[in-house]
């Protein structure tokens, strides 16, 4: 079945899908009338409790399309201690938790119960649940095989089991995991298959578990919505913030979601968006789940503006009024990027994506334009003129930096070296001394580096030190000159200045001196 066999069903609504009175009574309650193209073909299918193997691209309404027909079958029996009748598998808590929410929300006329088994909460509530008996199940592939692996819950009860968003569980690794579980469920059960692409392993999947299932394809698969309009800029990889802010400032973007492919650059780029005053959150599978939960809450109600994220993000979250997806980074998997402009123009509303793309990702674009049949509008403006406006006020900042550069270059060198800052010090206490001696000041400007940092050491103690000495050091040279004087020789030969203690050295000249003036 095709899309095609939907234009044969004029005025298709609710009431003709043959849903039980208070399962429509809860659609009519949340303002749906008519359901899509998935919709419509899907739930008489599933009704009949066949196999149904559904491809259709995100938005288009595939969650309504296994829990209508779920809550209406489940409406009939009673539910068992650790004995789920239903199983829904979802990839990621987030998607678990709005399956969980649109469970509650189109079960409300129903007395059924429900328990939600993901990371990030604790064992024990959740164990709780299953003791008490639940009739729907909702979770990842990893925290029910540990609920399993405890003996907390038995699948073998399961009558309905749903795989939702197949393609991102083979992204993540969970197809062990799946076949695992599939292998616990009895095999005389209903599968529900969903899934937006289907490359070949899960086409292996569906021939494995699907029992000669109704294959509802209500677009091409890996098609992207034609309420989305593309845009690609081509930038260097430097400026790609730039461009960033250049497209939230000049587009009209009432809420967006910008998609980063490594959660590290996912902080950064957060950092960068609140620090030029962007009202922005983050969201990525290392964040714990209650700040993952507060984070999207704040910004489906609009208390943020932009969600920088994952592919956590990408994969089937239900936020209709999302303006803007902008890819910061092209994704590596082609398909990625299917779910990723999937979050806007949804339930016909028209969104725009832009994708940033550098040189660098050519390869990756061109696989993105393969999947999708279709090259995507380059735009001409945001890559080259339109960072400019982000960048000139950077550069009128930088300007004004360098203005004020000149002043501070003055008093640089004084205060660009330790030493520097030691010898402004120093001048204050050299100060007098320098009033005093004013050609002393004025001979070391004139001097190089090495002839300067001599005086440097010495404190204004240490001159003074030396003016003694200058003036103590002529005296020894007046005695020293006092042997050759001639007044002491004509002397009496008696006489002796050292008093019998004259030094040896001394000894020889004066004896021949002697000699001499006794011949006389």
């Amino acid at each position: 079945m095709t899309a095609d066999d939907l234009g044969t069903m004029p005025n298709v609504t609710f009431d003709d899908l043959g849903l039980d009175p208070k399962v429509l009574q809860a659609v009519k309650d949340t303002g749906y009338t008519t359901p899509t193209p998935i919709q419509a073909q899907a739930i008489p299918e599933a009704l009949k409790g066949r196999d149904v193997l559904g491809i259709a691209q995100t938005g288009t309404g595939k969650t309504a399309s296994f829990t209508l027909p779920m809550i209406h079958m489940l409406s009939r029996g009673r539910a068992r201690a650790r004995m789920p009748r239903s199983l829904i598998m979802e990839p990621t808590r987030e998607l678990a938790a709005q399956v969980a929410e649109n469970f509650e929300t189109y079960g409300k006329n129903n007395k059924l119960t429900m328990a939600l088994l993901i990371g990030g909460v604790s064992f024990a509530d959740q164990e709780k649940k299953l003791d008490r008996g639940v009739d729907v199940l909702i979770a990842t592939p990893g925290r029910l095989l540990d609920h399993f692996e405890r003996g907390k819950v038995l699948l073998t009860g399961v009558q309905t089991l749903v795989i939702d968003e197949a393609d991102r569980m083979l992204d993540m690794g969970f197809i062990p995991d799946i076949e695992r579980i599939c292998k616990l469920i009895p095999g005389k059960r209903q599968t529900l298959f969903f899934s937006a692409t289907m490359p070949p392993e899960i086409q292996r999947l569906t021939k494995a578990f699907l029992k000669d299932p109704v294959r509802i394809e209500i677009a091409r698969a890996s098609s992207t919505a034609t309420t989305v309009t593309q845009t690609l800029i081509q930038t260097q990889k430097l400026d790609k913030r730039d461009v960033l802010r250049t497209i939230l400032t000049n587009e009209d973007v009432k809420n967006g979601i910008i998609f980063c492919n490594r959660k590290r650059d996912i902080g950064v780029l957060h950092r960068s968006l609140v620090k030029h005053g962007f009202s922005a959150g983050c969201l990525h599978g290392d964040l714990d789940q209650a700040t993952r939960m507060k984070t999207l809450d704040a910004f489906k109600k609009n208390e943020i503006q932009l969600l920088v994220a994952s592919d956590v993000a990408a994969r089937g979250l239900d936020i209709p009024a999302v303006s803007h997806v902008v890819n910061f980074d092209v994704p590596s998997h082609a398909e990625d990027y299917v779910h990723r402009i999937g979050r806007t123009g949804r339930a016909g509303r028209e969104g725009s994506a832009f994708m940033i793309a550098t040189k660098e990702d050519a390869k990756y674009l061109g696989a993105i334009e393969k999947l999708i049949e279709r090259k995507i509008d380059i735009d001409p403006v945001y890559g080259k003129k339109g960072a400019k406006p982000a960048k000139a006020v950077e550069a009128s900042a930088d300007k004004a930096a360098e203005d004020a550069k000149p002043e501070t270059a003055e008093a640089a060198p004084k205060k660009s070296r330790s030493r520097g800052r030691k010898k402004a010090s120093d001048t204050k206490a050299e100060a007098p001394v320098e009033t005093k001696v004013e050609t002393a000041s004025e001979e070391p400007a004139s001097t190089s580096e090495a002839e300067e940092t001599p005086p440097k050491k010495p404190v204004t103690r240490k001159p003074r030190a030396k003016a003694k000495t200058a003036k103590a050091a002529p005296q020894p040279v007046e005695t020293a000159s006092v042997p050759d004087a001639p007044a002491p020789r004509k002397g009496n030969k008696t006489h002796d200045p050292f008093e019998g203690h004259m030094p040896a050295f001394m000894a020889r000249p004066i004896q021949p001196r002697a000699a001499e003036t006794e011949d006389a």
